[in-house]
């Protein structure tokens, strides 16, 4: 893994950090790679059960892809290897079994808030600062931020930030739903630590199983992963994969 994105497991918390401090946390294809093998990692856990997403850059938690690694690509290879694999990587992120909590500071802008936006929560620092400003360098918002960004805020809202390349402070994203919360920079990593701590003492099943739900209807894992779960746990199911495995009948019960 990149040590420019850390993978820290402490009991039933996760910590994804980017740690690319001179350049803002610009991402770069290294990054994203190691992006991809964290959640690989946290796909696998049987402990884990809640992420947080930061920054150990006190200026920002990520301003964006990084425009020296994509702008040299020709259309064939941005489309093959740069926009698809962000899009696999963060649909990847979103789709992970446990919670995620995206704690934001200083400047999210570009494919770096598209990375909050593919987390589960959100909550900011109020010095924090976001935006989408592609279309001021002719490129757009390439990793899912205009499908996730128009299910938060609205079609209108996200078409006004991405059109005009706005700029919102935490109040406004709050208000807006793109947060769930806005607290002082001192408090910011205590109380995504509190939440994530408190989502933990759940039922880490239930927990997974709620999320799945909520996020069927957004081409993320649907009810059908839920229904052939439970299929499969039933004493029916059991007895089937029991008969394959005998090379026999299987035996069901009625109910």
């Amino acid at each position: 893994m990149s040590n420019q994105v850390r993978l820290e497991i402490t009991g039933a918390l996760a910590r994804l950090t980017l740690a690319r401090p001179d350049k803002l946390n610009a991402l770069t294809l290294s990054m994203m790679e190691a992006l991809d093998a964290a959640c690989a990692t946290l796909e696998r856990s049987d402990q884990v059960r809640a992420v947080i997403l930061d920054s150990d850059n006190p200026r920002a938690f990520c301003s964006g892809a990084d425009i020296q690694a994509w702008s040299q690509l020709g259309a064939k290879d941005m489309w093959r290897s740069w926009t698809r694999m962000g899009h696999r990587i963060y649909d990847r992120l979103a789709t992970l079994p446990m919670p995620s909590i995206a704690a934001l500071h200083g400047l999210a802008y570009g494919g770096g808030l598209e990375l909050a936006l593919a987390c589960d929560l959100r909550i900011a620092s109020s010095d924090c600062s976001f935006s989408l400003p592609e279309t001021g360098v002719g490129a757009i918002p390439g990793w899912g931020g205009t499908r996730r960004l128009a299910r938060l805020v609205g079609p209108a809202r996200t078409k006004n930030l991405i059109f005009r390349g706005m700029r919102l402070d935490a109040p406004t994203a709050l208000a807006w739903g793109l947060i769930e919360e806005h607290v002082p920079v001192a408090q910011l990593g205590e109380r995504a630590k509190a939440l994530a701590e408190e989502i933990a003492t759940r039922s880490p099943e239930a927990v997974q199983l709620c999320k799945q739900l909520i996020d069927a209807e957004d081409g993320g894992l649907s009810a059908e992963t839920i229904a052939a779960g439970l299929a499969l746990a039933l004493p029916n199911g059991r007895e089937g994969a029991e008969a394959f495995r005998a090379r026999r009948a299987p035996q069901f019960l009625d109910r």
